[in-house]
């Protein structure tokens, strides 16, 4: 049996989560959507850091796309846009 979708996102999002980590932040799963939007949480610093929106766009979002390139499009749900 395959890989889910959750555990391919899950592995994608490992690869970059030390980076994350580094700058003591990091990502949760909130949902995959019917229509392939990942809905992802930030946390720690990465759900106040003014450049949270470029890391989303840039780091998440490529790798999870280049591993999941099933996933339409990537979401933080408590993103706040400083």
């Amino acid at each position: 049996m395959g890989a889910t979708l959750i555990d391919r996102v899950e592995l994608a999002l490992d690869g970059i989560r030390p980076y994350l980590e580094a700058d003591g932040g990091n990502v949760k799963i909130v949902e995959i959507t019917e229509d392939l939007v990942l809905k992802l949480e930030l946390t720690g610093t990465c759900s106040s850091c003014p450049m949270s929106t470029m890391t989303l766009k840039a780091g998440v979002e490529e790798a999870v796309k280049r591993a999941v390139p099933e996933i339409i499009k990537v979401e933080a749900i408590n993103v706040v846009i400083a």
